[in-house]
């Protein structure tokens, strides 16, 4: 699990409760919690949501989505480079069919396919093009999640206003009252707090982490198809190590080097 997600989320939830509370204690939560604002901001966020969604099982899917954020993300660009170059030392040792046994092997589906297609003696250029467009494809899947997300990070604090207005509007009906004022104010605010509270503690993280998780994929999938196409074309495994370190950062580029430098004599 990624705990940075889950502690993120609790500690922030925890500091606002805290600070409600740090006065008057728990009876201060009273003032903060009414189901009607509940009713307009989250009822009305959500429910325009789905209606931007093709069906009800899409939109329960990337509800489930959030999930995703609790879970670690398994990319690691210097082990991919490393992944590369023992493959090169293997193609340039055994030639390329011996991949062949490696890649029924492997887990990694998207590296599996472009190891099947070089043994399979495919031309690099329609190599090059299955492998983007299928990474096409799965940042289209990424985006259209994180989309969903940002969508419902604007309708939070839309709907927030919304309730707001019914709230402040209903108070002007009664302004014969005084007594009334200053609590249906609280209540007309309750529902801009709801929407600000649905759109920053929830809605905008996952989407800034899902952006974060695409990335990596991405660029540890564009790394493969570079390193798998160098493979085909035969080159030298220091020539494709020189050429991938320029994915990484200056700190993982000195971490590979040493770690060539130890095993420098399978490469080359």
């Amino acid at each position: 699990m990624d705990l940075a997600s889950l502690v993120g989320m609790l500690v922030a939830l925890a500091l606002v409760v805290f600070s409600i509370m740090a006065d008057d204690g728990v009876s201060a939560m009273k003032g903060f919690l009414d189901w009607k604002s509940a009713l307009i901001t989250f009822g009305g966020a959500f429910m325009t949501i789905m209606m931007m969604r093709p069906n009800i099982a899409e939109y329960v899917a990337k509800l489930k989505s959030i999930s995703l954020i609790f879970k670690v993300q398994v990319t690691n660009e210097l082990e991919t480079i490393q992944t590369v170059i023992k493959l090169s030392n293997v193609a340039r040792k055994d030639g390329l069919l011996q991949l062949e046994e490696m890649a029924n092997s492997m887990d990694d589906a998207f590296m599996k396919k472009g190891l099947l297609l070089i043994v399979d003696g495919t031309d690099p250029e329609l190599v090059r093009s299955i492998l983007e467009t299928e990474l096409m494809s799965i940042e289209e899947r990424h985006k259209d999640t994180i989309g969903f997300w940002e969508n419902l990070a604007s309708a939070g604090p839309a709907w927030g206003m919304i309730g707001t207005l019914i709230g402040l509007i209903n108070m002007l009906g009664k302004l014969e009252d005084m007594s009334t004022v200053g609590p249906n104010m609280a209540i007309a605010l309750v529902t801009t707090l709801y929407g600000s509270m649905l759109a920053n503690w929830i809605c905008t993280p996952v989407a800034n982490k899902l952006k974060a998780n695409n990335g990596a994929e991405m660029r540890q999938k564009e790394i493969l198809v570079e390193g798998l196409l160098s493979i085909q074309a035969g080159e030298n495994p220091r020539v494709i190590e020189e050429k991938l370190k320029s994915f990484l950062t200056p700190n993982m580029r000195e971490e590979l080097s040493n770690n060539s430098g130890e095993g420098g004599e399978e490469v080359g």
